[in-house]
C-alpha cells in the first residue's frame, strides 16, 4: 500500500516534524526547512543537523520494507526561476541553491518545487528561463550535492507554469542534468488543470499522459488534496479528502494502483493544532484500500 503521510510543522526544531508524524500516524512526511515566506534563511548547523537525524532514526522504518521513513522538504513560495525580474530572479537561484545545500545536509533526498511564473513573457520564454536558472542553481550547490529536484505540477493559475504534463518535461529535457530531476504528482493541481482522475477511464487517461510524456520513473511523491473548484477550474483550492470535486472515488482508484503502491503520498489540507483533520484525512484514505 502506499506511504500516506502529511505535511508538517517545524516550529521550535526541525525535529518536531518527527513528533507531529508519529501523532497522527503517518509514514511519510513533507516539512520546509525554513520559513517558506522569507528569503533569508540560516544554514542548518550541525548540531541541528544531528538532531534531526536522530529524529528520523528514531521513529524507525516504514511498512513499505524502506529502512526510513521517506522525507521530502518543499521549497519556498518566495521562489520563482521562470520570471523576468533580475532582483527576484537572482534571490530566487540564491534561495534554491541554499535549499538544496539545506537538503543535503539533512540528507534529504527530494526537493519539492513549483515551476514559476513567467509574469507576462509567455510559456516558452518562461520555461527556458526556469531551466537555465535551475541548472545554475545546481552549479552553485555543488558536484557532492545528489538532492533530487522534483517539479511539481500546478493548477495553473495567472501565469504559472507546469499545468502542463508537457511544460514539465521541456523543462527537465532543457536542463544538462536531467538525470537530477523528478516529479511530484498533486491531485488538486492536476484536477484543476483539467487532469480528470474521478473514473477508471479518466484515472488511466491521466496517468497514461502522464507516463508518456514524463514517465513513471520519475514520479517520486504525491500531494493528497481534494479539489474545491470544478474540473479544469485553472483555481487551486485544496480540501479534506472526499469532501470536494474529486470525490472518493478518485482517491480510491490511487489508493489501490499497484504501480504506486511503495510510492510516499502526503496530505496538504488544513488542519488544526491537535492535527484532528490529518488523523481523519489519512483514516478515509487507509478505508479506500481493498484489503
Amino acid at each position: 500500500m502506499p506511504l500516506l503521510g502529511a505535511h508538517m510543522s517545524v516550529a521550535g526544531g526541525l525535529h518536531h516534524a518527527f513528533e507531529h508524524i508519529r501523532q497522527v500516524g503517518g509514514e511519510a512526511l513533507q516539512i520546509f526547512t525554513r520559513n517558506q515566506r522569507q528569503w533569508r534563511a540560516a544554514p542548518v548547523s550541525p548540531e541541528e543537523a544531528e538532531t534531526f537525524l536522530r529524529a528520523w532514526r528514531e521513529i524507525g522504518p516504514t511498512a513499505g520494507g524502506g529502512t526510513k521513513m521517506p522525507v521530502a522538504a518543499h521549497d519556498s513560495y518566495l521562489i520563482n526561476l521562470a520570471g523576468n525580474k533580475p532582483e527576484t530572479e537572482q534571490r530566487s537561484i540564491q534561495a534554491l541553491t541554499e535549499e538544496l545545500v539545506r537538503c543535503q545536509t539533512l540528507q534529504i533526498p527530494w526537493l519539492i518545487m513549483h515551476p514559476g511564473s513567467h509574469l507576462g513573457q509567455g510559456t516558452e520564454a518562461g520555461l527556458k528561463r526556469c531551466s537555465r536558472n535551475l541548472d545554475t542553481a545546481l552549479a552553485q550547490a555543488g558536484d557532492d550535492n545528489r538532492v533530487t529536484i522534483l517539479l511539481e505540477n500546478t493548477a495553473g493559475q495567472g501565469t504559472n507554469l507546469g499545468h502542463r504534463f508537457e511544460e514539465l518535461a521541456v523543462i527537465i529535457e532543457a536542463s544538462k542534468h536531467p538525470e537530477r530531476f523528478g516529479i511530484c504528482f498533486d491531485t488538486c493541481h492536476a484536477f484543476a488543470a483539467g487532469y480528470d482522475l474521478r473514473t477508471p477511464e479518466a484515472y488511466d487517461q491521466t496517468f497514461s499522459t502522464l507516463d508518456q510524456i514524463i514517465g513513471f520513473k520519475r514520479l517520486h511523491f504525491f500531494h493528497l488534496n481534494d479539489a474545491t473548484k470544478p474540473l479544469g477550474s485553472r483555481v487551486d483550492r485544496h480540501t479534506h479528502i472526499g469532501q470536494g470535486e474529486i470525490g472518493l472515488e478518485g482517491f480510491r482508484l490511487l489508493m489501490n494502483d499497484p504501480r504506486f503502491k511503495n510510492h510516499p503520498m502526503v496530505l496538504e489540507t488544513d488542519k488544526g493544532p491537535d492535527l484532528t483533520e490529518d488523523i481523519e484525512n489519512l483514516k478515509v484514505l487507509r478505508g479506500l484500500i481493498s484489503k
